[in-house]
């Protein structure tokens, strides 16, 4: 049985890894179980001519796509937290436990994006208004705060996704009052730690989308030279997600395990009492 304590960044990345390879086999299964539907589509609009004449299918299934993700990260979750409480999860029980926290996990999602979306709008706007009065007095002065402009709202947006990064183990495993009541308590957990989970998050991404890009990179140069070969890696490539994201979902729910017990002395047994298991 592992133990709760602070970790580092590596130590969050390695420990993710490791629970990943452990229950490699029961994470693919939920991939499948959470993934199929977009990953079928995906599979289709690479098979049928391109994003460019299915862009209305790609949005629709990149949409279901992400909301499945926070499916997939609860059920990653008791499998995890089954883990440290030296447990065999099952495949069921991490299924359940996604599936009864649906509703209050899509409302938090689409909150996110709204949430997002206003932020992006207002920049915007802002900039949209400032741009045509700087340009009258020198275009050099427009250009030189379009920059600065376009590197502040990187850094706010970054900033509040930093912020409402751990609302989904939050509604998985806290009692709230309201499912929106997520995005307070997980603002207050990333308190002073933002810094530190951008860093982990630059080389999720990295470490997941990377092999990702390079295969839908090399399907599309097979396709002209090799076509049959070129769509089987795009195949490939579609279908890499369905394991690869558990990996993002591991690294997510040791984020919050390390902020709570930082902030709250969170040990076993209250992860044990969460999760209705004594």
């Amino acid at each position: 049985m592992a133990d709760l304590h602070p970790m580092g960044v590596g130590e969050i990345l390695d420990g993710a890894l490791t629970m990943y390879r452990r229950h490699f086999g029961l994470f693919a299964k939920v991939g499948v179980v959470a993934m199929w539907l977009p990953t079928a589509m995906f599979i289709y609009v690479q098979l049928a001519g391109g994003t460019e004449q299915h862009i209305f299918l790609f949005i629709v299934a990149w949409i279901i796509g992400q909301f499945a993700g926070l499916f997939l990260t609860a059920a990653a979750v008791r499998i995890i937290s089954d883990s440290y409480l030296g447990r065999t999860s099952e495949l069921g029980e991490a299924l359940s436990l996604g599936a009864s926290k649906i509703w209050p996990l899509l409302v938090v999602g689409l909150g996110k994006y709204i949430v997002l979306f206003l932020l992006v709008l207002v920049v915007g706007v802002v900039i949209s208004l400032t741009v045509p009065a700087l340009a009258v007095s020198g275009g050099g002065a427009a250009v030189l705060f379009l920059f600065l402009a376009f590197l502040g709202a990187c850094w706010l947006i970054l900033f509040v996704m930093c912020g409402y990064a751990v609302t989904t183990p939050v509604v998985v495993l806290e009692s709230l009052g309201g499912s929106f009541d997520a995005f307070g308590r997980s603002w207050d957990l990333t308190r002073s730690f933002k810094f530190k989970i951008f860093a982990i998050w630059f080389v999720a991404i990295l470490m997941i989308y990377l092999p990702i890009l390079a295969l839908g990179a090399l399907g599309g140069y097979f396709s002209i030279t090799f076509p049959l070969l070129g769509i089987v890696i795009q195949i490939i490539s579609a279908a890499l997600p369905i394991v690869m994201y558990p990996i993002f979902s591991c690294i997510l729910t040791l984020i919050y395990y390390d902020l709570r017990v930082r902030r709250e002395a969170f040990d076993l047994q209250i992860l044990g009492q969460q999760l209705g298991i004594t």
